[in-house]
């Protein structure tokens, strides 16, 4: 039923419904939204890193495609994250997060249902290309809807709890992908992503219940259905915490304007932050990407390597554990440290010298040198800077645009994944591999740099603080 107060009185009391829960204690998210969430991101972290395993020297044989085929499907797959992070971002602002949440649940699941099943280079192209649609999407809504149905304080303390149990997928998730692929490797990389799809299917069922977020619901006027879910939030943070008041919410006032999502390039502000954020993210993934999908695959030409192939399969399945712990450690200065300052050091300390101290273990066949670069690699890299960069992207931008910005930030960004995981194995020959991964990884580093002089601090503070009440529409 339609909201009867006029659009003014709706704009005031939207303000306040945003404001009451920001001013919540706890996070209050049901149990089975919070899951939901944690496995759509799971299944998206296993199938970044496991689709690696399920290509490598171990298996690769026994799927039918040659090594360039493999690194071609690699990169179709990157290639649908552009479009499945465009539309389904642009149509969670139009229509919802909830009902585009679903979309990218049921695209991943019939993606990797269709990669278990493929014996040939065509069915392999086509349905990794639907799962990047939805991995694609579900990497922009998961985090919008997250930043924007929980508290601001300790906003991205709560946001890394979701994540912890998300991020198990690149740590747990290539620890067993790894052992599945080496026990038979002959059907080994098919049960690796029927895993996939079955997580799939499950988290699509369970987002049927979630509720659509309060901004969201504010925004198309849907007042009375999000004063519901406010106070069901209200209620459920004061028997949570046994309070029998809650704080006065802070109201930001702000002006108002129906505007299509791509009205957000206009404002000068939100347009340096998207393309400074887009830039930081393509960088990123222009380095990790190669390190998450073809390292293994390089490490096959290595003659000095040849014979210790599953060895190094299962030395990158364990290291893989800690991302999980990286992930966790975030906890104690995620709302300490600037996210700009923190995605600096993730992406040197972790990228930079992760990478660099496995390849040059790799290329000097000292495993445990090589074991140490990925387990830095994976703790502080993959661990902190793929939460930090969502964060960046999904903080920064006003509500009637945040999953579009986002997208565009994000899809646009896989194109440096696509690029440099097409082109890496054929430059490695000709500078070396020690210079093309480490020269990879420089440029993140860079931007990195800039963020801290473009981004404002976030810390504590209300999405509309930060957004349209000092930047605009």
């Amino acid at each position: 039923m339609a909201d009867k107060n006029s659009p003014q009185k709706n704009k005031n009391i939207a303000a306040q419904l945003t404001a009451r829960i920001d001013r919540l204690p706890v996070m209050v998210l049901p149990l089975s939204v919070v899951l939901s969430l944690a496995f759509g991101y799971f299944i998206a972290l296993y199938d970044v890193i496991d689709v690696g395993i399920a290509f490598s020297a171990t298996s690769l044989k026994y799927t039918g495609l040659t090594s360039t085929e493999a690194s071609i499907v690699v990169s179709l797959g990157l290639f649908g994250y552009i479009p499945g992070a465009l539309l389904l971002g642009y149509l969670g602002d139009r229509i919802g997060r909830k009902p585009m949440l679903m979309t990218t649940a049921m695209l991943t699941a019939i993606g990797s249902l269709g990669n278990a099943f493929s014996s040939n280079f065509v069915e392999f192209s086509i349905f990794r290309f639907i799962t990047g649609m939805g991995i694609g999407g579900d990497l922009i809504l998961v985090p919008t809807y997250l930043v924007e149905m929980v508290p601001a304080k300790n906003r991205a303390k709560y946001f890394n709890l979701v994540y912890i149990a998300g991020w198990a997928g690149l740590g747990l998730g290539p620890f067993m992908a790894s052992y599945i692929d080496v026990a038979n490797p002959a059907i080994g990389w098919r049960v690796i992503f029927l895993v996939g799809a079955t997580l799939a299917f499950i988290v699509f069922a369970i987002r049927g219940h979630a509720s659509e977020t309060v901004r969201m619901l504010a925004l198309k006027g849907k007042i009375d259905e999000a004063e519901k879910v406010v106070k069901d939030m209200e209620e459920k943070a004061m028997k949570k915490t046994g309070l029998t008041t809650l704080p006065e919410p802070i109201v930001y006032t702000f002006e108002h304007k129906k505007v299509d999502p791509f009205y957000v390039f206009k404002n000068p502000k939100y347009r340096v932050r998207v393309i400074a954020v887009m830039l930081s993210i393509f960088f990123f993934y222009f380095g990790e990407y190669p390190y998450l999908t073809e390292f293994l695959l390089w490490t096959s030409t290595v003659p000095s390597l040849s014979s210790l192939s599953n060895q190094i399969t299962l030395y990158y399945g364990d290291a893989g554990i800690a991302t999980f712990i990286g992930a966790i450690l975030l906890r104690t200065v995620i709302d300490k440290i600037r996210r700009p300052i923190l995605t600096t050091i993730s992406y040197f300390v972790g990228m930079v010298l992760g990478v660099a101290i496995a390849v040059i273990g790799a290329t000097s066949a000292n495993l445990t040198m090589m074991l140490t670069g990925f387990v830095l690699a994976n703790l502080i890299g993959v661990g902190w800077s793929n939460q930090l960069n969502y964060l960046n992207g999904t903080e920064n931008v006003p509500t009637y645009a945040r999953a579009t910005s986002f997208a565009f930030s994000d899809g646009v960004a896989h194109l440096g994944a696509a690029i440099s995981t097409a082109i890496i194995l054929s430059i490695i020959p000709v500078l070396g591999a020690v210079t093309t991964w480490i020269g990879f990884q420089i440029p993140m580093v860079i931007m990195g740099i800039i963020l801290i002089f473009v981004l404002p601090n976030t810390i504590g503070k209300s999405l509309e603080e930060i957004n349209e009440a000092t930047a605009g529409v």
